[in-house]
């Protein structure tokens, strides 16, 4: 009996974590909007969010309607918003509060990349992270193997794949011992990848990716998690959430592709992400009191969604103090009441049982949230 090939290290482990990053400061209080809470009106007269246009979550939160296709996914919980979310940095410089925020701490490396380091349960395979860009994001760094692709051409071998393939399978079968397993788990994820075609790629259900970036990032991902490529970790990120000037019209279609982009990844990977969670995240939040160029400028916390396996969704994680100048921090900001590694704490034990967070999260002592079941 032919011995079966995991493209693993141990084992095709069907567990997967996105991570999108908002690059730029994405505006949590437009996003997931507090019609409750009327000072959110006073301090923003012309760029908040009108509640009538809204999709109320409770009684204090809804979401911006660029989002509506995120609500059936809340209400059927599978969707967990975390407002007040953030870190500690208080320099609301996009440079550093993004570099403090991938690297998770004062060590070398990123957070993401030290977990896959050191999680409970080994090495994983060739595919086991990919970084949907042309560079990979800090979080990744120190990795055991990352994989950069803008395309699957960028990971295959060419018109001459299968004879190389099975060139290579010819050369390394004798081999044993870790060579060996290396090189079988390569070849079977180079092979499981010459098998995808994202030109010809029709997605499950009816699902409709947007057009864009992140839409088209997400529509690879889900072809990955489909192949069993041994894919744990993916990383994608969007840009231009910077918004000084017209922050509606800056947002407003970002919104789009995200919601769009979230509910159709959904969709297109039905049962299997029930073993899929995507975390979205940015470096910090927006201002609370609108400027005179329509828009916010930088401030403190911001918003955070957690979807898919293992998420207690269908609630709004934060305990709302309001936005009155007295709960504010200065110079007018939304307070971080979640540290984000209290968010990705959980979600990462979820997907690999890690109980020791001081190698992923050095110098931060850890206190999740009942964020995952």
């Amino acid at each position: 009996m032919p011995q079966r090939v995991f493209v693993h290290g141990n084992g095709d482990i069907k567990k997967t974590l996105v991570v999108i990053f908002l690059r730029g400061g994405a505006d949590g209080l437009n996003m997931v909007v507090p019609i409750g809470d009327d000072a959110y009106y006073r301090a923003r007269p012309l760029v908040g969010i009108s509640a009538t246009s809204t999709v109320p979550l409770n009684s204090m939160f809804a979401l911006n309607p660029r989002l509506v296709p995120l609500a059936p996914l809340f209400h059927a919980g599978d969707l967990a918003i975390v407002q007040c979310a953030g870190s500690e940095d208080q320099t609301r410089s996009h440079f550093e509060a993004q570099d403090a925020m991938e690297h998770g701490g004062t060590s070398a490396g990123g957070w993401l990349g030290r977990y896959l380091r050191y999680r409970p349960n080994g090495p994983g395979g060739p595919l086991a992270s990919v970084a949907i860009g042309s560079a990979a994001p800090e979080s990744l760094c120190g990795a055991p193997a990352t994989v950069v692709m803008k395309s699957f051409e960028d990971f295959a071998l060419g018109e001459r794949a299968p004879a190389a393939l099975s060139a290579l399978e010819r050369l390394y079968a004798p081999e044993s011992g870790a060579l060996g397993d290396v090189a079988r788990s390569t070849l079977a994820a180079l092979g499981r990848i010459a098998q995808l075609d994202e030109r010809s790629y029709t997605p499950s259900s009816g699902a409709k990716y947007p057009e864009g970036r992140l839409g088209d990032g997400l529509c690879h991902i889900a072809q990955l998690v489909k192949a069993d490529a041994g894919l744990e970790a993916a990383c994608l990120d969007v840009d231009g959430w910077d918004t000084h000037f017209a922050a509606g019209t800056l947002m407003d279609p970002l919104m789009d592709e995200l919601g769009q982009g979230l509910a159709a990844f959904r969709t297109d990977l039905g049962s299997a992400m029930k073993n899929t969670t995507v975390v979205v995240m940015t470096e910090f939040g927006r201002r609370v009191y609108e400027n005179a160029s329509l828009g916010t400028d930088h401030g403190r916390a911001s918003v955070m969604l957690a979807i898919g396996g293992g998420v207690r969704g269908g609630k709004v994680y934060c305990d709302w103090q309001g936005l009155q100048p007295d709960t504010l921090e200065a110079p007018g900001d939304l307070p971080v009441q979640n540290n984000y590694r209290n968010v990705l704490a959980p979600v990462l034990a979820w997907h690999s049982g890690i109980a020791e967070y001081s190698r992923v999260f050095p110098d931060y002592r850890i206190s999740p949230l009942d964020l995952c079941s």
